[in-house]
C-alpha cells in the first residue's frame, strides 16, 4: 500500500471508529430511533391511499365521505394529452419521396425518342411519312400523329426537342406527385414534406399543396416554365408530344409519415394535472365523476404505501439522517463527548418534534404552512442554552429536514421551520439575562414574519391572507421565547446544566454558601474574589468562558470552611501547623479538595464547577510540608504529600489553577512591581508546566503568555503604590 493511501486509510478508520457505548445513552438513542421510525411509518400509513380505499368509490355514484390529499400529486391528464397529440399530429406534414427508377425510365424514353428523331430532322429533304411510321413502330399508340406532324413541320424542331429535355428535367426535379385518394386526411392539410434522398438531392423541403405538380396540372407547370425560360410560343402546342412520356416520380410514404408523427409526439410534453396538498378531491354528497376517479387513481399510485420502493427509500433516508445526526453530535465534531443528560434531552426532542409534525400534517391555518403550528424555535433554543450553540445549529438543520424527507413537511413548511430554527440558534449569542429570552422571542417573531412574507410571495398568496399569516408567524416566535422561560429552570436543575443564566445566579455573592464562607473564612473569601478577578480577565483574553471561570473561582475553596484556621490566609498570629506533625498537616490541607467536592455536589452545582473545585490543585505536591517531612524522614513517599485530584481537563479549570497559585504566591512579594510580578508569575506558570499539571488542559504556550500578561495587569493594578499621607490629628477629617 502506498504511503498516501495508507495515511488516508488510517484517517478514515480513526474518523469512523465507534465510540465506547454507555448503557443509558445507548438505550435512549435506540428508543429515540424506534419512536422516530414509528412516527415516520405512521405518517406514511396515514398519507397512503391504497387500492382497498379506491374500491369504495365508483363513477356516477354519490360519495359517502370526503377525500383530502395529504400530499401533492401530479399526474398525466390522459384526455387532454390525447387531444394535444391529435392536434400535433394534424400539424405534421405527410412525407413524400422520389422514385429514382421512375425518373430514369422517363428520361431514357425521352432520350430514345430524341435519338430516333435526330436523323430525320437533320436531313434537309426528309420523308415525313417515314418519320411518323418509324416513331409509331418504336412507340406504338404513345404519340398522336397530329403532334408528330406539328413537330416535323416546325423549322426549329431540333431546338424543340432540346427544350423538351429542359422541361422534362424541370418536372422531374420539381417532382410529379402521386396523391393517394385516402391516407392524407390525418396529416397537415396545407403542407407536404418532400424528402430528397437520392443522387444529389439531400435534405427535406416542405411544399404547399397548391404548388404541387401532378399529371393533371403538368401542362400548366410546363407552360409557365417555358414562358419564364423564353422558349418559343409554339412549344405550348407541342406539349402533348412530351405528355405521354410523363408519369409520377414522387409517392406518399405511409411508413415515413407515421415515423415522423411518432417522433414529434414522443417529444411532446404530456398534459399534467396537479393536486395540491390539502385540497379536497371527493366531497361527501356529490356525484363522483370520471375525472374524480382519475384523480383518486393518481393519489393511490403516488401514495408512499402504494410503492414499496418509496417505503424502503424513506426508511433508508431516515436511518442515514439519524446516523448522520448522531455522528455530528459526536466528540470529533463538538470537541467533547455529550453528557448522558444532554443525550437524553436530544433523544427526547427528536421523536417529540416528529410526532408533532405527524399530528399537525395538513392542519395549516388558511394560507399558513403547517410549520407555523410547531415550536421549532423552542426545540432549538433548549439545546442552545443547555448544551451549546453548535448543537443547536445541528438540531435546527436536521429536524426540519427529517420532517420534510419523511413527508410530513411540504416545501413551505420546511423553509419556515428552517428559518425559525436557524434564527433560534443565532439570537441567543451573548444572552446573559432571562429577559434576553424575551428579546430573542421578539427577534424570532420578526424573522418568522419575514420568512412567511417570502413564502406568500413565492406562492402568490392573496393579499387578504397576509395579516393573519404574519400575525401567527410572529406569534410562533414570541410564544417560543415565552415558553423557554417556564421550561428552562426545571430542565436546568434536572440536567444540572451549566447555562449562562445559572452561572450568573451562582455568581451572586449574597448566596448562602458564599456568605457562610465569608463569615467562617474571611481570608479564603478574599482570596477567592481575587482569584475570580484573575481567572475572568485571563479567560476573556484567551477566548475561554470567563463566567464559568469566575464562578469556579468563587467556589474552589469552599472545602476550607470546616477547618479555616489551618490555612494561612485565615491565620492572624499563631500557625496551628507548628503544633502538629507534617503528615497530619498535609492531611488537613489535602482534605479541603475532597470536602469542597462533597459540598458542591450537595449544593447541586454544575459538573463543570465541580470539576474546577476538584482540579484546582491537580495532583501537585504540597511542597512546604513535604520538605519539612523529608528533613525528618528521607524515606517518605511523595504521593502521601500530593493532592488527590487530577490535572485540569478544561481551559477554565487550568486558568483557575494558575490564578489560585499566583494570587497566593504574590502575597509573599514585598513591593511587587510590574517587572517583579511578571518574572515571578512566569516562574509559577512554568513550574506547573514542568510538573505536568497543564498537559490535559489544551492550553497553548501562546495562551500561557496571554494569561501571564492578564495576571500582571490585574495584580499591578491591585498592588499599585500609593503616596504616604501625613498623620492627621484627631480633629482632622481622615482621607479615604
Amino acid at each position: 500500500m502506498k504511503p498516501g493511501v495508507e495515511f488516508l486509510g488510517r484517517q478514515f478508520l480513526a474518523a469512523f471508529k465507534p465510540q465506547k457505548l454507555r448503557r443509558g445513552p445507548a438505550i435512549a438513542s435506540a428508543l429515540s430511533l424506534t419512536l422516530s421510525m414509528v412516527c415516520i411509518l405512521a405518517d406514511m400509513g396515514r398519507s397512503s391511499f391504497g387500492a382497498s380505499d379506491l374500491r369504495e368509490f365508483e363513477a356516477g355514484k354519490v360519495a359517502e365521505q370526503d377525500v383530502t390529499a395529504d400530499f401533492s400529486v401530479s399526474y398525466v391528464d390522459e384526455e387532454a394529452t390525447a387531444r394535444r397529440h391529435e392536434e400535433l399530429a394534424r400539424q405534421v406534414p405527410a412525407v413524400f419521396t422520389y422514385s429514382v427508377e421512375r425518373e430514369d425510365a422517363m428520361r431514357a424514353e425521352w432520350e430514345k425518342f430524341k435519338a430516333l428523331s435526330a436523323p430525320f430532322f437533320a436531313e434537309t429533304s426528309g420523308d415525313q411519312a417515314a418519320y411518323i411510321n418509324a416513331v409509331e413502330d418504336a412507340f406504338p399508340v404513345l404519340l398522336s400523329r397530329e403532334s408528330l406532324e406539328s413537330l416535323y413541320a416546325d423549322p426549329n424542331r431540333l431546338h424543340v426537342l432540346e427544350n423538351g429535355t429542359d422541361i422534362l428535367e424541370y418536372l422531374l426535379e420539381s417532382g410529379i406527385f402521386a396523391l393517394p385518394l385516402t391516407g392524407l386526411e390525418a396529416y397537415n392539410p396545407d403542407l407536404a414534406e418532400l424528402r430528397h434522398n437520392s443522387g444529389q438531392r439531400t435534405g427535406r423541403e416542405q411544399i404547399n399543396y397548391k404548388r404541387i405538380i401532378t399529371l393533371d396540372n403538368a401542362d400548366v407547370a410546363a407552360g409557365q416554365f417555358a414562358q419564364s425560360s423564353g422558349y418559343p410560343s409554339p412549344w405550348a402546342r407541342l406539349f402533348p408530344l412530351l405528355r405521354p412520356f410523363l408519369t409520377e416520380n414522387v409517392f406518399f410514404s405511409q411508413e415515413m409519415s407515421e415515423e415522423q408523427t411518432a417522433e414529434i409526439l414522443s417529444k411532446a410534453e404530456p398534459m399534467m394535472k396537479y393536486i395540491e396538498r390539502g385540497s379536497t378531491i371527493i366531497r361527501r354528497g356529490f356525484i363522483i365523476t370520471e375525472g374524480d376517479m382519475e384523480a383518486l387513481q393518481a393519489l393511490s399510485n403516488s401514495s408512499p404505501g402504494a410503492d414499496p420502493r418509496i417505503f424502503f427509500g424513506q426508511i433508508m433516508v431516515s436511518l442515514m439522517l439519524f446516523g448522520l445526526y448522531h455522528f455530528l453530535l459526536g466528540k470529533r465534531t463538538l470537541g467533547r463527548s455529550l453528557k448522558p443528560a444532554e443525550i437524553y434531552l436530544l433523544c427526547a426532542l427528536i421523536p417529540f418534534y416528529l410526532f408533532l409534525a405527524v399530528i399537525t400534517r395538513g392542519a395549516g391555518i388558511g394560507e399558513l404552512p403547517q410549520a407555523v403550528l410547531l415550536p421549532t424555535a423552542l426545540v432549538v433554543i433548549l439545546p442552545a442554552i443547555l448544551i451549546s450553540p453548535r448543537v443547536a445549529i445541528i438540531v435546527g438543520l436536521s429536524l426540519p429536514l427529517a420532517a420534510f424527507l419523511s413527508g410530513s413537511f411540504n416545501v413551505s413548511s420546511y423553509i419556515f421551520a428552517l428559518v425559525s430554527g436557524m434564527t433560534a440558534a443565532w439570537v441567543l449569542r451573548g444572552a446573559k439575562r432571562r429577559m434576553d429570552l424575551v428579546m430573542a422571542g421578539v427577534m424570532l417573531g420578526i424573522a418568522n414574519g419575514i420568512a412567511m412574507a417570502a413564502i406568500l410571495l413565492l406562492q402568490r398568496g392573496p393579499i387578504a391572507a397576509w395579516p393573519a399569516a404574519l400575525f401567527w408567524s410572529a406569534f410562533n416566535g414570541l410564544a417560543s421565547g415565552m415558553l423557554v422561560l417556564g421550561i428552562l429552570p426545571p430542565l436546568e436543575n434536572a440536567m444540572n446544566a451549566v447555562t449562562t443564566f445559572r452561572l450568573i445566579e451562582l455568581s451572586d455573592l449574597n448566596s448562602p454558601i458564599l456568605k457562610r464562607l465569608f463569615n467562617a473564612a474571611p481570608g479564603t473569601y478574599s482570596h477567592a474574589l481575587m482569584v475570580a478577578n484573575l481567572a475572568e480577565a485571563a479567560c476573556q483574553e484567551i477566548g475561554a468562558d470567563p463566567l464559568l471561570a469566575r464562578v469556579g473561582a468563587y467556589y474552589h475553596d469552599i472545602g476550607k470552611m470546616d477547618n479555616p484556621g489551618y490555612f494561612v490566609e485565615n491565620q492572624t498570629s499563631h500557625n496551628k501547623h507548628d503544633d502538629i506533625n507534617p503528615r497530619l498537616s498535609v492531611t488537613v490541607i489535602r482534605s479541603h479538595v475532597k470536602l469542597g467536592v462533597e459540598k458542591a455536589r450537595q449544593l447541586s452545582l454544575p459538573g463543570e464547577v465541580v470539576d474546577i473545585i476538584a482540579e484546582h490543585h491537580g495532583n501537585s505536591v504540597i511542597s512546604w510540608f513535604y520538605d519539612a517531612a523529608l528533613k525528618k524522614d528521607p524515606s517518605i513517599n511523595e504521593e502521601d504529600f500530593s493532592y488527590p485530584g487530577n490535572p485540569p481537563r478544561s481551559r477554565e479549570s487550568a486558568v483557575v489553577m494558575l490564578a489560585d497559585v499566583t494570587e497566593a504566591a504574590v502575597r509573599t512579594l514585598k513591593k511587587p512591581s510590574a517587572s517583579r510580578l511578571e518574572k515571578y508569575i512566569q516562574e509559577l506558570i512554568m513550574g506547573k508546566v514542568e510538573h505536568g499539571q497543564l498537559t490535559e488542559s489544551e492550553l497553548t504556550f501562546r495562551d500561557l503568555e496571554t494569561i501571564k500578561q492578564a495576571f500582571v495587569r490585574v495584580l499591578a493594578g491591585h498592588y499599585h503604590s500609593r503616596i504616604e499621607y501625613p498623620r492627621s490629628s484627631p480633629a482632622t477629617e481622615s482621607v479615604p
